[in-house]
């Protein structure tokens, strides 16, 4: 039976789709972009800014669980442009102290023209 989590911790979703979904013991969280959830506009700033942004909306979905970073399996990064890795490392690190499993690519587009997106899975205790 699927869960649909939603929050107001983390940006609603701009399309046909849910914030996050459980599954079981999994929660499968949609890519966040650094938008403020109150507002719903794009955060300005570089590439940590906006990363500090989708780290913290992450953390708001992962709340909506009940759960925390500790409990990421998996996380899949895009950036926009792969120069800025290096400061989107930095913040990653910030949050994902538990060294989930992670992809990280480069896409030509993302949503709205941010710098970067992240989605994730987690166990759901």
């Amino acid at each position: 039976m699927l869960n649909y989590i939603q929050t107001g911790d983390a940006p609603a979703a701009i399309g046909p789709y849910s914030q996050a979904v459980r599954f079981g013991s999994l929660l499968f969280a949609s890519g966040q972009i650094p938008l403020d959830p109150k507002t719903g506009e794009v955060i300005e700033g570089d590439i940590t800014a906006q990363a500090e942004r989708v780290c913290q909306n992450i953390a708001g979905l992962l709340a909506g669980a009940g759960i925390g970073y500790d409990n990421v399996i998996k996380a899949t990064c895009f950036l926009a442009d792969m120069s800025d890795f290096a400061g989107f490392n930095e913040v990653f690190a910030k949050y994902f102290t538990s060294k989930p499993a992670r992809s990280t690519v480069a896409v030509r587009g993302l949503p709205k023209n941010v710098l970067c997106e992240v989605e994730v899975i987690a166990a759901v205790e």
